[in-house]
């Protein structure tokens, strides 16, 4: 049953950056930029490599992984490109006043 989880205030993450969680056994790297909220895994599929820790590209609303330049869709958890074929895991945000809220599975 999907469950909310408070992860931080809206103030906790500016725009435009990123930060990691770890809930219930998840990993999750929280994206801020402009007036969106975006919650995605943060283990590149290919080599396992904080995406936290990797590019914002604002227009086009991907992450880069910092090893090998895999840019993953904050949308959909599909990479953009190569080395990475398979997609990480995306979560619903919500922001509840100042409350920055993931839903987990």
């Amino acid at each position: 049953m999907p469950t909310d989880v408070r992860v931080c205030s809206v103030t906790d993450i500016p725009t435009p950056s990123s930060r990691r969680f770890d809930l219930d056994g998840h990993r999750v790297c929280v994206v801020h930029l402009d007036d969106d909220w975006y919650a995605i895994g943060d283990r590149c599929s290919h080599a396992d490599e904080s995406l936290c820790e990797g590019d914002l590209w604002i227009e086009e609303r991907e992450v880069e992984c910092p090893k090998h330049g895999s840019t993953f869709d904050l949308r959909t958890g599909e990479p953009q490109a190569l080395p990475a074929t398979e997609p990480v895991p995306v979560y619903a945000v919500q922001v509840n006043g100042d409350d920055v809220m993931v839903t987990l599975p």
